[in-house]
């Protein structure tokens, strides 16, 4: 696609209406509208289910019947989103990857703000592996505040003496509710979507005067040694592009295999703009072979050392 046709795609995201309601209900609100109509696709199953207790739903696409699973976690800024809004990029690397997804409905703030939606992303990764189903058997991916959640299931995973899933895929990642990246002010005039005060408001809801260094709320201050390899994609036109830069870098220093892409010219979470913007469909392709690339080494592994 070219940068001209890009733009003209920028120029209308900015140009779209926002809610006045700045309110959690009217937020939450105006995020669903966006999604409420999104075909996923005659071929696509969606089941409600629970994971550990936590609501959520199974998406299962026909032929994708690899013995894998992706654990699906929304962004939403910890305070919009559900497992429905997430079920749009759930299901193309479902469809990508050949194996079904579960997407999760974990709790919100305000009304339950920091630790409860790592605790139910936690609880679901858990859950997995007590229904016998291996590590290597397990992906994470995830958008946006829902990446930052998929960081602290592995972080806390590590902290419990847990296997570790067999990679993840973390799209346009806030990693650092401090906010103290140098993009979030130098690309404002670029971003579509967000400026500091919005990011300011959704960490604020997130955290209820809660320490924002805390390595589960921000991990890109976090020792990330013994995580699985991680894919990181971002577009350039993102408030939250340090996140994924610092991010990447962090996990180098500690010996995490990592690829961080960053896509010119695009916004948070431009995947989806999938069968509108070519770099999308092409990201998630990406996307889709490396938890293929991932989901076979682990279990390749695990199966010799069985032997």
């Amino acid at each position: 696609m070219s940068q001209q046709q890009r733009q003209e795609i920028i120029d209308l995201m900015r140009g779209a209406p926002s809610s006045d309601d700045r309110t959690p209900a009217g937020q939450r609100a105006s995020f669903d509208s966006q999604f409420k109509d999104y075909p996923l696709g005659d071929d696509v199953t969606v089941r409600p289910t629970t994971l550990g207790g936590v609501d959520a739903v199974d998406i299962t696409v026909e032929g994708a019947d690899g013995q894998g699973v992706i654990l699906y976690l929304h962004g939403g800024g910890y305070v919009v989103g559900s497992a429905n809004t997430g079920s749009q990029l759930a299901t193309a690397l479902a469809r990508r990857a050949g194996t079904p997804a579960v997407a999760l409905d974990y709790r919100l703030a305000p009304e339950d703000p920091f630790p409860a939606p790592v605790d139910d992303a936690y609880a679901a990764y858990r859950a997995l592996l007590d229904s016998g189903r291996p590590a290597s058997d397990i992906v994470l991916a995830a958008d946006s505040a829902g990446a930052g959640l998929a960081l602290a299931v592995m972080l806390s995973a590590r902290r419990d003496s847990l296997p570790q899933p067999a990679g993840a895929v973390l799209f346009s990642p806030w990693a650092d509710l401090s906010l103290t990246g140098e993009s979030m002010d130098a690309r404002q005039a670029l971003d579509p979507i967000f400026d500091r005060e919005q990011i300011q408001w959704y960490a604020d809801q997130y955290l209820a005067g809660q320490d924002p260094l805390d390595e589960l709320v921000s991990p890109v201050f976090a020792d990330l040694t013994g995580l699985p390899p991680l894919l990181i994609q971002v577009g350039s036109y993102e408030v939250l592009l340090d996140d994924s830069i610092r991010l990447a870098a962090r996990a180098a220093a500690s010996e995490v295999d990592v690829s961080l892409e960053v896509v010119a010219g695009l916004p948070h979470v431009f995947q989806y703009l999938a069968g509108q913007v070519d770099e999308a469909d092409e990201a998630l392709d990406r996307a889709g072979r490396f938890l293929v690339d991932r989901l076979d080494a682990r279990s390749y592994e695990a199966a010799r050392q069985a032997s």
